[in-house]
């Protein structure tokens, strides 16, 4: 059984999301954020205190990216991974992990500085800064999007699932009216996926049954 632990909203969203898509079992274990800070026994399990943590057998992974190619590698074949021999493998690995160090670092930021931080020590403009950080980058799938359904491959794959969660990470801070056309058309389409709402279901219903609250994180 594949266990992994779990902040809602946080990214470990995406490898939860990635479960959903491959159907596959899964344990779904919910923490308060954050987690170094409310479950210090957490640490005893990652040392570095952050979300997510992915435990397979023997293999341990915390970073949320490599998470979705690992299971998409180990627990195919599957659409989802766009395999060595097709010409559009460089593209995927590289919108898989865009979707986290270009769009994802930069809304953890706008998070830190207009809502963990104590009242004051919040910086808007620093905030403001890194939204526009986002949305410039964003914006470079606009030409792309414009003509095609998803990021590479003719097809839904992980990548789509990494990206779409740097998305849905700015649906929660309120970036929503700021996308353009194209990728708000492609966000749409991600949203309609089974796979997605089940896992939205699946964390909402476990933090109820886990006492953890509903409440935006985005550690690890």
């Amino acid at each position: 059984m594949i266990v992994i632990y779990h902040c809602m909203s946080a990214r470990s969203f995406r490898p939860l999301w990635m479960l959903e898509e491959l159907g596959l079992a899964y344990e779904l274990i919910m923490l308060p954020f954050p987690p170094r800070v409310l479950e210090p026994g957490y640490l005893e399990l990652n040392p570095l205190g952050t979300i997510p943590l992915l435990i397979d057998g023997q293999t341990r992974m915390t970073e949320s990216a490599a998470m979705c190619q690992y299971l998409c590698a180990v627990h195919g074949p599957t659409p989802l991974q766009v395999e060595p021999g097709e010409a559009a493998f460089g593209a995927y690995l590289n919108f898989l992990h865009f979707g986290e160090a270009t769009l994802t670092f930069p809304q953890t930021l706008v998070v830190r500085y207009s809502r963990l931080e104590p009242e004051e020590r919040r910086i808007p403009s620093v905030a403001e800064d890194y939204v526009r950080w986002f949305l410039s980058r964003l914006r470079t799938l606009e030409p792309l999007l414009a003509h095609q359904d998803y990021l590479c491959a003719g097809r839904f794959t992980a990548a789509d699932v990494s990206v779409g969660y740097a998305l849905f990470l700015a649906q929660q801070l309120g970036l929503e009216p700021r996308f353009k056309p194209a990728v708000l058309s492609y966000w749409r389409r991600l949203q309609e996926r089974d796979a997605f709402a089940r896992a939205l279901t699946a964390q909402s219903r476990a933090a109820r049954e886990q006492g953890v609250p509903l409440s935006l994180a985005t550690d690890g």
